[in-house]
């Protein structure tokens, strides 16, 4: 009898399949979308990034006339102190990993165990870069997981050197600030491809916590981060 208790079940679980159907081809829609923007952004500049877009939002909620300081500058034409220095600074590696350092990561799990608390990601340039363009910076299993995914989208279709240049043009340098032409005006009131090795460490030295150290630009530790960077610079391996 179709009001029978075992074919009511048999409906329940026609509708639960059907709506987990539903759910994997709504992440695979939302996966060919992301995808989609890593191919052209293959050959095309990203103007905005997702990150942008939430500290825009956040300083346009004080100021509405607020905008972001940012501009594009070509791989070529930024400092090779300052590619170096980053490459030094976030992922030595950045050249042989396929863009996950194992070794970083499990270094990072035990040290986020002593701490009892994250205070350490393990991530590569291509992981920051693919956090950036379109993720928020909220530490979840779902948001880790997702920045895998277009890890291994962005390694699979860009090279190296154009992973670096979308990297060097989009990361946040500062309350507002973005990329590395606009820090260093901002900072030094010169462009990306005239800063010194000095210049450049120091710039490198900021990434973790840019609007701390915009704020705070004679902190002891950021100076000491910077010489230590300057003395590894050559034998930095960039694309």
């Amino acid at each position: 009898m179709s009001g029978s208790p075992k074919g009511a079940a048999s409906v329940v679980v026609s509708w639960i399949r059907r709506l987990l159907l539903g759910l994997v081809g709504l992440v695979l829609l939302y996966q060919l979308w992301l995808f989609g923007w890593v191919v052209l952004w293959k050959w095309v500049n990203p103007d905005m990034t997702h990150f942008m877009e939430i500290r825009l939002a956040e300083l346009q909620a004080k100021d509405p006339r607020a905008q972001l300081k940012k501009q594009w500058v070509d791989y070529g034409r930024i400092s090779v102190h300052l590619k170096r220095a980053l490459i030094v600074a976030e992922d030595d590696l950045f050249t042989q990993h396929d863009g996950f350092d194992w070794d970083g990561i499990q270094k990072a799990m035990e040290k986020n165990q002593r701490r009892g608390k994250i205070v350490a990601g393990g991530s590569t340039i291509s992981q920051q870069l693919a956090k950036n363009l379109f993720l928020s910076p909220a530490k979840t299993p779902w948001r880790k997981a997702e920045e895998a995914v277009v890890t291994l989208m962005i390694e699979a279709v860009w090279s190296k050197q154009r992973i670096f240049e979308v990297y060097l043009n989009v990361i946040e340098w500062g309350n507002g600030v973005f990329g590395a032409e606009a820090a260093s005006r901002h900072y030094f009131g010169i462009g990306a491809g005239q800063l010194s090795p000095e210049q450049a460490a120091r710039l490198a030295g900021m990434v973790p916590s840019p609007r701390f150290y915009d704020r705070n630009r004679g902190a002891p530790g950021l100076a000491s981060k910077a010489a230590l960077i300057l003395t590894r610079m050559p034998s930095a391996r960039i694309p």
